[in-house]
């Protein structure tokens, strides 16, 4: 008798219940329904298509953009008693016709492919020769084939056409990021028939969301990261250049960190991944092209050494942090220049592609400039209304304030204003500051600008309170930063205020002279000690926890397999918490299927029991 999702769910996978979405997006394609599903990085998008392949009489091809991605997958299916396989050119020749075999056979449930590969006349060739029929095409990272998502790749076009040979096949499409726009898009180029379409929320709550101005990125770096010791996490920079700076300075540190990005020789870039999976660095500091084959579902934190260049970009790479739902932060480091870097690759962009481009770069200036809950403006982009918790201190750094009440800035904004006429508003906002703060510079001196009336009358606040005020400025309008090299300009309603003299009162955070502080104003009270809460407080638990981390990681490293592989920090929180002492309690803990329970249960009772062998 065929099993039950839920039977499945617990017996394969050792989950109790579904997640949202997850139980309906898997009904519809059990049902022969195509399926477009939005659900955020770290919501289950993989259980909607691996449990029907479990439940299907035939083979569930699943087209995903990266090799690394597919090894995570199949590895991780491997682990819970999966047969999956993929055929990409990591294979030698044995390894390719030994799973060329199993499809034919039907010996593998699922089968996962590049959209390259899938468009070959050979994979096609062994599927139509396959003993058993294709009932599922599932297509990953989905908004790859919409020009207006964030990744866009030109291969996901001939998708179609392979559904069009296997009509038989039910069709479901996902993704984490998709607008109305993308969602159209998906539906159209991938020819979903009458698809069903669910959108889950967008919210993360276990992401702590932090943006601050940066103005010296490597000091609030290297500041974050030390208050996440011995935690995993991602730092994304803009170029190449930077990432191998970044990556050494931290490396000077003491940090242990390695980059990644498209320089390198594949087999560097393959080191430092599987180091990063392994766990056997912490750190990774990489471009955009590293992450999105990533499943590991105890990255603490992402880093943006730099603004994004949309927020779908932004909102894909925060959500690799915490898929283990435990509390982890995301910190945005911006300045205005970030806005000329990106806007430099659009210069050969089509005229088309260029306001695209522009208009999701806006959107994302927008994002790190808001004065309100970041949350609401982050949800409210992908069109969800989002509800206040009741302890919204962990939201983002603006709640966790209380939010930013008006202050009276009157005096400094009035100077920034006389300061910006006074160059006749050709210069950008880090200049004026410079003015403002009596730098002798050399860019100050050539413009003669240390001899303006305003040079060195702004000393009451740091160069960090104003860049804070700047952007409230603008936010408020103002002033706006036109051109590609930001240039501030005064709006008319700037120049109303100044000349009447009225007060301005604008929400900012920031201090005056004596209050006046040298640090980087990261918030302190960290989502990460919130995380420590998760695991009972007491010795007890603390040192079985400790030791069920070391057995992991000693059993990972026999197994040479990345210790999640094994059991996520959830479930050794569980279980050091629950303290089971039989095989039906092991199997009552979160992410401990039979086959788990059956290969690792003896020796999991005997350290919650204290057996007293090492581990």
């Amino acid at each position: 008798m065929a099993k039950s999702p839920e039977q499945v769910l617990k017996s394969v996978f050792g989950y109790k219940e579904f997640r949202q979405g997850q139980k309906e997006i898997i009904q519809n394609v059990l049902a022969g329904r195509d399926t477009l599903a939005v659900m955020p990085t770290g919501g289950g998008k993989s259980l909607c298509y691996q449990i029907p392949a479990l439940i299907f009489e035939g083979i569930t091809v699943v087209v995903s953009p990266l090799i690394s991605l597919m090894q995570d997958q199949v590895g991780a299916l491997l682990e819970n008693g999966v047969d999956a396989v993929f055929l990409n050119s990591t294979l030698n020749l044995e390894e390719y016709k030994k799973t060329v075999r199993a499809i034919k056979s039907g010996g593998s449930k699922l089968l996962y492919l590049s959209p390259e590969a899938l468009a070959t006349e050979r994979v096609k060739s062994i599927l139509r020769e396959a003993d058993v029929p294709i009932s599922c095409i599932t297509i990953d990272e989905a908004h790859c084939i919409s020009e207006w998502g964030h990744d866009f790749r030109p291969d996901y076009m001939e998708i179609a056409a392979f559904r069009n040979e296997f009509k038989s096949a039910v069709c479901l499409a996902l993704t984490a990021t998709a607008t109305k726009q993308v969602q159209a898009d998906i539906i159209k180029n991938l020819r979903l028939k009458n698809p069903a379409t669910f959108v889950a929320s967008f919210d993360r709550a276990n992401i702590f969301l932090n943006v601050q101005p940066r103005t010296d990125g490597l000091a609030q770096v290297v500041e974050f990261v030390r208050e996440h010791k011995d935690e995993c996490g991602i730092i994304y920079c803009l170029s190449r250049k930077e990432v191998d700076s970044l990556s050494l300075e931290l490396q000077a540190r003491g940090i242990s960190a390695l980059p990644y990005h498209a320089g390198l020789t594949d087999q560097e870039r393959a080191d430092h991944q599987n180091k990063f999976i392994k766990s056997q660095v912490d750190v990774i500091v990489a471009t955009v092209a590293f992450g999105m084959g990533i499943n590991k579902p105890d990255v603490r934190f992402v880093v943006h050494y730099a603004l994004p260049k949309s927020i779908e970009e932004y909102y894909q790479e925060i959500g690799r942090a915490g898929r283990d739902g435990l509390a982890s932060e995301a910190l945005l480091l911006y300045s205005a220049g970030d806005i000329h870097r990106i806007r430099f690759f659009f210069k050969d962009k089509s005229e088309d592609e260029s306001f695209k481009a522009e208009k999701l770069l806006q959107a994302m200036i927008d994002y790190a400039q808001c004065r309100t809950c970041r949350r609401k403006f982050l949800l409210g982009y992908f069109g969800e209304e989002y509800t206040p918790r009741e302890d919204n201190s962990q939201c983002c750094d603006i709640c966790e304030q209380g939010g930013l009440p008006p202050q009276d800035v009157t005096v400094p904004a009035q100077k920034f204003l006389s300061c910006v006429y006074r160059v006749d508003q050709r210069f950008g906002a880090a200049h004026i500051i410079d003015i403002l703060l009596g730098s002798r510079n050399e860019k100050i001196k050539k413009f003669n600008h240390n001899f303006l009336s305003t040079w060195g009358i702004g000393t009451e606040l740091s160069k960090q309170a104003w860049f804070e005020l700047v952007d409230a400025m603008q936010n408020a309008g103002l002033i706006e930063r036109v051109g590609e090299w930001n240039i501030v300009k005064v709006t008319s309603l700037g120049k109303e205020l100044l000349q009447n003299r009225d007060k301005i009162e604008l929400p900012v955070r920031i201090e005056f002279g004596a209050q006046k502080k040298a640090s980087l104003a990261l918030p302190k009270k960290k989502a990460v000690l919130h995380k420590k809460a998760e695991l009972q407080d007491d010795a007890r638990t603390t040192i079985l926890y400790e030791n069920l981390k070391a057995w992991r990681k000693k059993l990972a490293e026999e197994e040479n397999v990345p210790p999640y592989f094994i059991f996520n920090d959830k479930t050794l929180i569980e279980i050091a918490n629950n303290k089971p002492s039989t095989r039906a309690d092991l199997l009552s803990i979160s992410g401990i299927g039979e086959l788990k329970a059956k290969k690792f249960g003896t020796k999991i009772i005997a350290i919650v029991t204290d057996s007293g062998e090492e581990y």
